[in-house]
C-alpha cells in the first residue's frame, strides 16, 4: 500500500510508529468550544476542559479581541435534562442565563456581578433541571423546559420563571405546558404575545414522531400563562399509557423571524429541511427544497441551523462530500458558499443582523468559533475568534479522511469515513499492512463527522488504519436510511460494521488478521454483538457499552426508556428479541479479547452493563481488561481518565495484535493474558 510519506523515511512497522501525539495531548490545553452566541457587543460560547476536571466555563470576547472567563472556576455550565443537556445557557443582550452544574438551578449573570440564582433551591440535588431558554422582548420572564424529578416520576413542562430576582425568595415558577411525555425549543415571539415549541410522546424519539404547537401568552399580575394552545403540525398528543405511531415526521428548531414569521425544520420530505409554517392552517412551504440534511439529531437542547434577520434574510447550513455551505436566501435570490470546513453547527444572528457565528468543524485543527460577515460588495468573509489549539503537527502526519461507500448485507450499500496511517517521519514495511480499527459511532441514531478529531491521530499516527462506519440507521443521508435501523438493532449495525472491516481488508488497506473494534455507549453494544456473533473481529474495544438489552430498558432514563421500542421491538412484548440481541445471550460466541471502560457514575448505560460482560468473559478465560473510572458519567471528561483510557486501549492492541506500541508508559494488565493467541 502506499503511505503518504515518501520512500526516503525509515521503515518502522505499523502500530509500533513514533508518534507525536500522546495521550496527555489529547487533553493538555485542549478548550473545545460546544455553543457559541453573538451579542450586542461581542461574542459568547461555552467550552469543555478536561484538564478541570471536564467542566465546562462561558467565555467572552469583546469587539476589541479581548477573551475572559465569564464565570468563576468553580462553575460548570452544564444541564442534566435527558442526561445530554446542551441549551444550557442562552444571551439576552448583556444578559446571560445559565445552569450549573452542581445544584442544577438558573442563573442570571450580568457584567461584573455576581450570578443570582432566579429558581428555588430544589428539594434534593438535581430534583429541578432546566435548559433550552429565552427572554420575553419585555425582559420580565425566562420561558424554558423544566424536568422534575419525584422519585420514579420524571416530568417534563415548559415554565415561566420570573428574570430578575425580585422580593420573594425562591419564587415558584409558573407552568406553561405541560401533558407531553417531551418538551423542546420554546420560542417566543417578536411581540411577545405567541409561543412555539416542540413535543413528542413515548415511544418516538425526536427524530422519529414529534409536533409543533403554538400558543398565546397572557400577561396578568401572577405572571404569563397560556391561552389557546393548539397543534400547528405533526402528531397528536396522546392519553396517558397510549403508544404514539412512530412514522409521522421529524419537526425540530421552531423560531420566529423578527416579522413574526414562523419556521420550523421539517423531515416531510425525508430530508431534515427548513420551512415556512402558516400558524393558522399549520401549512408548511420550503424554503430550499434540498436532499440534504439541515441539522441532525435532537440528542441535546439548542441547537441551531438556520437564522433569519430584520430584512428577510434567512441563512442555513448543510453538509455535502466536500463539506460545509452556507446559504444565504431572500425573495428569489439564493446564494450558497461552500465552506472549507466538513460542517457548521450552532448557527446564530447578532442582535442587529451584522454578524453571524457558527462552530466550525476542520479537519485539521480543532473546532473553531467562526464569524461571517457580508461585505459591502456582498461576498462573504469569516474570522476565527477563539485560540484554536496548535497541536505543531505536521501536515504530513495529519490523516485526512475520505468519504467511502461499500457494499454491505442484502445488495445495500453503507457509508463511512477511511483514515489511513500518516506519518511525517516513519513509513510502513511494503510486505505489511497495518491493524484496523473500526470505529462505531453512539447513538446508534447519530453519525460519523469528518471534523479533526485528535483522538483519531492519536491511532492513525501510530500507524493504525481508522474506519469510522456510518451505518444503516445513522443520520445525514435522509430519513429511510436512519430507519433501516428500526427494528433491527444489533443486525443491520453488525452488518456494517463487519462489511467495513472486511471491504478495507479486501481493497489491500489493512491486515486482515488484525481488525479491532471500538465504540462507545450504542457504539458499545454493536462491538459486543459483532464480537460474540460474528467471527471478523480479532480483538475489541467497548466503552459504557449495553451488554444486556433487557437490562437497559428496565433501567434507563426517561429519555431512552422506549426508545428500544422501535429498535428492537416493545418491551416487555418483545423480551424474547430483546433476550435474542443482547450479548450476554451469545457467551459461547466470546473468544476474542476485550477491553472494557466504564464510567461509574453512568445512568444511561449503568456499570453493572459492563460488569455482566466482564463476568461472562472471566467465566470463559478469555483475555480482556476491564477499568471502572471513579467520577465519570455517560462519556469521558476528566483528563486523567482520558488519558488513562487511551494508554491502556493502546496497550490492549499491542499486546494482542503483538507488538510493542512506542513510548508507553505503562501497560494494562490483561486477564488470562495467557491465552492470547488460542482463539
Amino acid at each position: 500500500m502506499s503511505d503518504s510519506a515518501g520512500p526516503q523515511l525509515p521503515v518502522v512497522p505499523y502500530g509500533t510508529w513514533p508518534s507525536p501525539i500522546s495521550a496527555a495531548d489529547l487533553v493538555s490545553g485542549i478548550v473545545r468550544p460546544i455553543e457559541a452566541w453573538p451579542g450586542a457587543t461581542g461574542t459568547w460560547w461555552s467550552q469543555i476542559r478536561p484538564d478541570q476536571g471536564g467542566r465546562e466555563q462561558l467565555v467572552f470576547r469583546a469587539a476589541d479581541g479581548q477573551i475572559t472567563d465569564v464565570l468563576g472556576p468553580d462553575w460548570n455550565v452544564r444541564t442534566r435534562v435527558h442526561e445530554y443537556g446542551g441549551g444550557s445557557w442562552w444571551v439576552a443582550g448583556d444578559v446571560v442565563f445559565t445552569v450549573n452544574w452542581d445544584d442544577q438551578r438558573l442563573y442570571r449573570a450580568e457584567p461584573g456581578k455576581r450570578p443570582v440564582a432566579i429558581t428555588p433551591t430544589p428539594p434534593s440535588k438535581a430534583a429541578w433541571r432546566y435548559t433550552d431558554g429565552r427572554l420575553t422582548p419585555d425582559g420580565k420572564t425566562v420561558i424554558c423546559v423544566r424536568e422534575t424529578h419525584e422519585g420514579n416520576d420524571v416530568r417534563n413542562e415548559i415554565v415561566a420563571i420570573p428574570a430578575v430576582p425580585g422580593d420573594t425568595e425562591d419564587p415558584a415558577p409558573r407552568v406553561l405546558v405541560s401533558g407531553a411525555d417531551f418538551v423542546a425549543a420554546p420560542r417566543i415571539s417578536p411581540d411577545g404575545q405567541h409561543l412555539a415549541w416542540i413535543e413528542w410522546q413515548h415511544p418516538n424519539m425526536p427524530w422519529d414522531s414529534t409536533a409543533l404547537w403554538i400558543g398565546e401568552l397572557a400577561s396578568s399580575d401572577a405572571g404569563l400563562s397560556m391561552v389557546d394552545a393548539h397543534l400547528l403540525a405533526g402528531a397528536q398528543r396522546l392519553g396517558h399509557g397510549r403508544a404514539a405511531p412512530r412514522d409521522g415526521q421529524s419537526l425540530m428548531q421552531p423560531d420566529f423571524g423578527s416579522d413574526g414569521q414562523l419556521y420550523v425544520i421539517s423531515d416531510t420530505s425525508q430530508w431534515w429541511n427548513v420551512y415556512r409554517v402558516d400558524d393558522t392552517s399549520g401549512d408548511l412551504t420550503p424554503v430550499l427544497p434540498l436532499r440534504h440534511e439541515v441539522g441532525g439529531p435532537a440528542w441535546r437542547f439548542g441547537n441551531s441551523d438556520y437564522a433569519t434577520d430584520s430584512g428577510g434574510q434567512t441563512w442555513l447550513t448543510y453538509s455535502d462530500d466536500k463539506g460545509a455551505n452556507l446559504v444565504r436566501l431572500q425573495d428569489d435570490s439564493i446564494e450558497t458558499d461552500a465552506l472549507p470546513f466538513p460542517h457548521l453547527e450552532q448557527l446564530r444572528l447578532s442582535p442587529d443582523g451584522s454578524r453571524l457565528t457558527a462552530i466550525a468543524a476542520q479537519t485539521t485543527a480543532e473546532p473553531a468559533v467562526v464569524e461571517f460577515r457580508v461585505n459591502d460588495k456582498g461576498a462573504l468573509a469569516w474570522t476565527v475568534l477563539n485560540d484554536v489549539p496548535d497541536h505543531g503537527l505536521d501536515p504530513a502526519g495529519i490523516s485526512v479522511p475520505r468519504h467511502v461507500t461499500f457494499p454491505s448485507v442484502g445488495g445495500r450499500n453503507a457509508h463511512a469515513l477511511l483514515y489511513l496511517p500518516a506519518s511525517a517521519a516513519v513509513r510502513g514495511p511494503e510486505n505489511e499492512r497495518p491493524p484496523l480499527i473500526v470505529t462505531v459511532h453512539g447513538g446508534p441514531t447519530s453519525a460519523a463527522s469528518s471534523a479533526f478529531r485528535l483522538s483519531t491521530q492519536y491511532w492513525t499516527s501510530r500507524g493504525f488504519a481508522v474506519i469510522d462506519v456510518n451505518y444503516g440507521g445513522s443520520t445525514g443521508y435522509g430519513r429511510p436510511y436512519r430507519k433501516l435501523l428500526d427494528a433491527s438493532w444489533g443486525i443491520v449495525d453488525v452488518e456494517d460494521a463487519c462489511a467495513a472491516a472486511l471491504w478495507v481488508a479486501a481493497q489491500g488497506l489493512a491486515d486482515a488478521a488484525r481488525l479491532a473494534i471500538r465504540g462507545g455507549s450504542a457504539g458499545g453494544y454493536t462491538v459486543l454483538a459483532a464480537l460474540a456473533t460474528r467471527d471478523v473481529f480479532t480483538a475489541g474495544a467497548s466503552l459504557y457499552g449495553v451488554a444486556d438489552l433487557g437490562a437497559l430498558a428496565r433501567d434507563t432514563h426517561k429519555f431512552e426508556s422506549r426508545y428500544l421500542d422501535g429498535l428492537v421491538g416493545p418491551w416487555p412484548q418483545a423480551e424474547k428479541i430483546y433476550t435474542e440481541r443482547s450479548p450476554l445471550s451469545h457467551i459461547n460466541g466470546f473468544d476474542r479479547p476485550l477491553i472494557v471502560l466504564q464510567g461509574e457514575e453512568d445512568e444511561v448505560v449503568p456499570p453493572a452493563q459492563a460488569e455482566m460482560i466482564v463476568a461472562a468473559l472471566a467465566a470463559k478465560k478469555v483475555p480482556h481488561s476491564y477499568l471502572l473510572f471513579p467520577g465519570e458519567q455517560h462519556g469521558f471528561r476528566r483528563a486523567e481518565n482520558i488519558i488513562r483510557a487511551f494508554e491502556s486501549e493502546l496497550s490492549f492492541y499491542g499486546q494482542v495484535f503483538g507488538f510493542q506500541p512506542d513510548n508507553l508508559p505503562e501497560p494494562v494488565r490483561i486477564r488470562f493474558a495467557e491465552n492470547l493467541g488460542k482463539q
